[in-house]
């Protein structure tokens, strides 16, 4: 049964952990969705990084994600469906959110959309939740400000973190993205949270969890991996067995195969 965003939010009170992870493409999706184990699937704009190969997400456009959502949400029968709004549109104010989500929504089967930014985002989560449109809150790193702070570091602004999961839950928002804050702080806000916490970088005590699908599998372009990520798989390395394996048999004149 589909997972809509009453339900999502049903699953805190249920005290059950929320498992999210991300993917770009069908295949990967259907290959999620199909595991019967996956909450939700976001189409994160971390696809500049781990599908584009740049160094952050602002070069990620607009028609690009919608693209991969298109693709993603078409796969998708069971997990609910969440999409990155991209820079600069959380920072441009509520009606340019508005439009570009509802853009997501429009031309996608996708469910709602993410949002980066905390009590400076609350008239825009508002207006885009007044628009009918679901949100998913992101507190703590945001990739989108890279620039202004420099560098991704862990957040230790305990009363900071606190008034942004406040204020994002008062705008509207049925969940929220805790990303790279310390456990205590991020246990805590989830405590006092009356909607989801999903925790990526943030510790254990998170209502849920959330890791790039390039990540999880070893999959990464880039060897190194944040350190809170454990691999679950060495896709790489079977990958590059399998095309060495190949390249053997073609010069065998053993493939293909009649």
């Amino acid at each position: 049964m589909k997972l809509t965003p009453p339900k999502f939010l049903e699953l805190k009170q249920s005290g059950r952990k929320i498992v999210m992870l991300t993917a770009y493409d069908f295949p990967s999706a259907e290959i999620l969705d199909g595991c019967g184990v996956v909450d939700a699937v976001l189409v994160g704009d971390s696809l500049g990084n781990v599908v584009q190969g740049r160094q952050t997400t602002l070069p990620v456009t607009l028609d690009q994600m919608i693209y991969h959502a298109e693709m993603v949400a078409r796969a998708v029968s069971n997990a609910l469906v969440v999409v990155d709004l991209p820079f600069p549109f959380c920072q441009l104010g509520p009606e340019a959110a508005t439009k570009a989500a509802a853009r997501i929504l429009k031309e996608t089967l996708a469910d709602a959309v993410k949002i980066e930014g905390g009590a400076d985002r609350g008239a825009t989560i508002a207006a885009v939740v007044a628009a009918g449109i679901p949100v998913i809150g992101h507190c703590g790193l945001l990739p989108q400000a890279v620039r202004k702070v420099g560098a991704f570091v862990v957040q230790r602004d305990r009363e900071r973190v606190l008034a942004d999961v406040a204020a994002v839950e008062s705008a509207g928002a049925f969940g929220i993205v805790l990303e790279c804050i310390t456990a205590d702080i991020a246990a805590e806000a989830t405590q006092v949270a009356g909607i989801p916490t999903i925790g990526i970088g943030a510790g254990p005590y998170c209502d849920g969890q959330v890791l790039v699908f390039h990540d999880l599998l070893g999959f990464s372009a880039d060897a190194k991996v944040p350190r809170h990520v454990k691999c679950y798989a060495d896709l790489q390395q079977t990958i590059r067995n399998a095309v060495k394996q190949y390249a053997e048999d073609v010069r065998r004149e053993e493939a293909p195969l009649n």
